[in-house]
């Protein structure tokens, strides 16, 4: 009770306070500027004069006192107003001839936007250089005019099952740790067919499905293109792939289900699809099961000859976890399964007799999981070919097995883009114009000898109509004389001769030399391979000089227009420009590139060193607690430096986030909480101005705990083994819940708390404004 009559009579004292001393001074201080800005405003405005209006006479002070304008209201303005003439004064610096005209600040400006233009050239004439122009045969192949004296050549299949698990390197398959038990049995019986295939780089999805089904070398572009979603500009639906080759046969019929970037490479091409992003890295399980839904269904159906399976998992847990993932070996196994199932519906279903099963990765992965570069993890991807029928052309070759030469070399190493014509031999197409590969060998068991030269004629003979559009100055009939080729120095001469000496083996139509012929024919097709190969990756190294020679002029331009500001802190500029200088020239290395990360680490360290060596002779608090913050700072660098390791070198090694944590689950859901509270202090302090503390407190820990359980939910889901001994603080709704109902909660209480932030500020604005303007309108 006697609370409450203390409360109201607090109440009423300070309605008295409010009524008698603040609210007339507070209407006395109104009226005061009310008629001071009535002053102002019945005040003439001054004419500009423009004669005097951009000069000062510099040889007569009290002239130039005399023209200064003094606009002060009051007596406490007056100090203002010097220090702005002194401002003035500081900026006669910009006074050209001797009549003392001052510079407008506009030609600064207009100096500075002169400048980008010719960075826009630079970078244009940089990109014509970086992507060089590969040569490009339009159309689609035939056998029409080809190998006329011997005709087609059978094919030992109809049917083909494209298998790409995306990532697959080489020992997920071969290795004594791998999970491909069932396809290592078929190697050993000589069933399964195994390879290494060498990928180029960028060793990312778009480009190696392109050198699959092509046979030609990707380029850089297509690493942007790779990661355009809803982009068709690079579509392959109107180029001579094997996959168009296959549907023009008779009987020709496509189905593919996994990424969709088969889709975009190839729309309108399959009858029946079923497409899944790659972009959502922490799904491991439904983007696999979206495709191997399909399977059982298709190995029933007889309609297709032509099916794509491009699984996704095995890539996802790399990206996550690495390839040392424990979720890694079972991936594997599940994979494996699949394809155990594929191969016996083969041997079961009449209609699949015919049918060859190519198991690949599109590229692999280095030991950080990631792929993209060349690192050798990274272009070493598994490619086995099986069939029952290869029991007859094939022995059985050692599996698990250890590699070659290379950590990842594993049995012989082929090109990826070989695929090409190796399937279009085996299944009787003909090889795609723009192809780059050659028929590998091993696989020639299927035909006598005459046919295995009609396929390496083949496969030589359109890769020849290539290297004559590369280099259409040179001659490659039979009519080259030998001593040439004694003397050649340049590719085109080299192919020429090797051309000639396969030309004039094949005049003799000796059967004696066909061992000769067919060794001729591989002989050219594989270093026109190198060359084409190479000549698809030459840059324009003019055009890469005169794009870094303008930007260079650009830069210097740059650095003149803004001279003032740089002389005004000559140690910041000059640290600037060493920056820059050391970073441009640590971009002509590759290994730098790959590891830029520890330049800029270097980089702040200094920067951060530098500081505190330079109030090092200070003294003073305020000094000493800017010494311990640098400090502090340089300490936190450290600590994430070793957070998460990153780059090429040093990608596997053990690191804070992926080797620490994991291990002391409790510190990291520790840092986690510590995070949430932080933020949830922030949002209290800022989410919902309009109201009472209490509310936006309540309002935020309302979020904070939407946000906590949709974490928990999800590494329940993604990474159980982090909540290992942790079940006792976990509530029972977050336990119960599914993820979907925490991302719902959680989200949908984000929205609410920003909606209740921002909308009332829009709202009051908005209308203010009106009013402003109304109330200004009226004066």
């Amino acid at each position: 009770m006697a609370k409450g009559l203390r409360a109201s009579r607090n109440k009423a004292n300070n309605a008295k306070l409010r009524a008698n001393v603040f609210s007339p001074a507070e209407d006395a201080r109104k009226e005061r500027l009310s008629a001071k800005l009535m002053e102002l405003a019945s005040k003439p405005k001054a004419r500009r004069n423009d004669d005097i209006d951009m000069r000062m006479d510099e040889d007569d002070p009290a002239q130039q006192s005399h023209n200064v304008p003094s606009t002060s209201v009051g007596d406490g303005e007056d100090e203002m107003d010097i220090e702005q003439v002194k401002k003035d004064k500081s900026n006669t610096k910009f006074i050209s001839g001797n009549r003392g005209r001052i510079q407008k600040k506009g030609r600064s400006k207009a100096k500075a936007a002169m400048v980008f233009p010719v960075y826009k050239k630079a970078i244009f004439v940089f990109a014509t250089g970086f992507f060089p122009h590969k040569p490009f045969i339009a159309g689609k192949a035939s056998f029409d005019g080809i190998d006329q004296d011997v005709g087609q050549v059978p094919a030992p299949f109809d049917k083909v099952v494209l298998m790409m698990v995306d990532a697959l390197r080489s020992d997920f398959v071969y290795s004594n740790s791998s999970g491909f038990d069932f396809t290592q049995s078929l190697i050993r019986s000589g069933a399964a067919m195994p390879f290494t295939a060498h990928a180029t780089s960028p060793t990312i999805t778009m480009p190696r499905v392109k050198a699959i089904t092509t046979g030609s070398i990707p380029s850089f572009l297509d690493v942007i293109m790779n990661f355009a979603e809803s982009d068709t500009t690079l579509s392959l639906a109107n180029q001579d792939t094997w996959l168009s080759q296959l549907k023009d046969k008779p009987w020709g019929n496509l189905i593919m289900y996994g990424d969709d970037t088969w889709l975009k490479l190839f729309p309108d091409t399959f009858s029946r699809a079923d497409g899944t992003s790659s972009f959502f890295v922490s799904d491991f399980t439904e983007v696999d099961n979206n495709v191997t839904r399909h399977i059982p269904m298709e190995m029933k159906n007889s309609d297709w000859n032509g099916m794509i399976l491009h699984f996704l998992g095995l890539d996802h847990i790399g990206h996550k976890s690495g390839p040392r993932s424990p979720y890694m070996v079972p991936k594997q196994r599940e994979m494996d399964g699949i394809l155990k199932q594929i191969y016996n519906a083969m041997e079961v279903e009449k209609h699949l007799e015919s049918t060859l099963l190519v198991l690949c990765g599109d590229h692999g992965m280095n030991d950080a999981g990631n792929h993209g570069g060349s690192a050798e993890g990274e272009t070493s991807p598994a490619l086995v070919f099986i069939s029952p029928k290869l029991r007859d052309v094939a022995n059985g070759l050692p599996s698990p097995t250890d590699p070659s030469e290379a950590s990842f070399d594993y049995y012989s190493t082929v090109e990826q883009s070989d695929i090409t014509p190796t399937l279009a031999g085996l299944l009787g197409f003909p090889i795609p114009l723009n192809n780059l590969g050659v028929f590998i060998p091993d696989l020639l068991g299927f035909w006598n000898e005459d046919q295995k030269i009609c396929i390496m004629r083949r496969n030589a003979r359109q890769i020849l109509d290539i290297v004559r559009g590369t280099f259409p100055k040179l001659s490659f009939d039979d009519t080259t004389n030998e001593s040439d080729c004694i003397s050649a120095t340049s590719d085109g001469a080299i192919l020429s001769c090797l051309w000639f000496k396969a030309a004039s083996v094949n005049s003799s139509l000796s059967r004696e030399k066909n061992g000769e012929l067919l060794d001729n024919l591989t002989g050219f097709a594989k270093q026109a391979q190198i060359i084409m190969s190479s000549t698809a990756s030459n840059y324009d190294i003019n055009r890469l000089q005169t794009g870094i020679a303008i930007a260079t002029l650009a830069t210097i331009g740059s650095a003149v227009a803004a001279s003032r500001n740089l002389l005004a802190a000559r140690a910041t500029s000059l640290w600037a420009l060493s920056m820059t200088v050391t970073y441009c020239v640590t971009m002509f290395a590759s290994s730098y590139i790959e590891e830029e990360h520890h330049f800029w680490y270097w980089t702040t360290s200094g920067w951060l060193a530098g500081l505190v060596m330079k109030q090092r002779n200070k003294t003073g608090p305020p000094i000493l607690s800017g010494m311990c913050a640098a400090l502090g700072v340089l300490v936190a660098l450290r600590i994430i430096r070793v957070w998460n390791q990153t780059g090429q070198k040093h990608a596997g090694e053990s690191d804070i986030a992926k080797s620490f944590l994991p291990a002391h689950n409790l510190m990291l859901w520790l840092i986690v909480l510590a995070t949430y509270l932080d933020v949830i202090w922030r949002l209290s302090r800022a989410a919902v101005p309009w109201a009472s503390r209490h509310l936006s407190t309540a309002a935020s820990f309302a979020l904070g705990v939407a946000g906590i359980g949709f974490k928990v939910a999800f590494t329940k889901s993604d990474a159980p083994e982090l909540l290992e001994g942790l079940e006792f603080f976990i509530t029972r709704p977050m336990k119960e819940a599914s993820l979907i109902a925490q991302a719902r909660a959680f989200f949908i209480s984000n929205a609410i708390l920003a909606g209740l932030t921002v909308l009332p500020v829009v709202y009051q604005r908005f209308f203010e404004g009106k009013t402003a303007q109304g109330v200004q309108a009226a004066f």
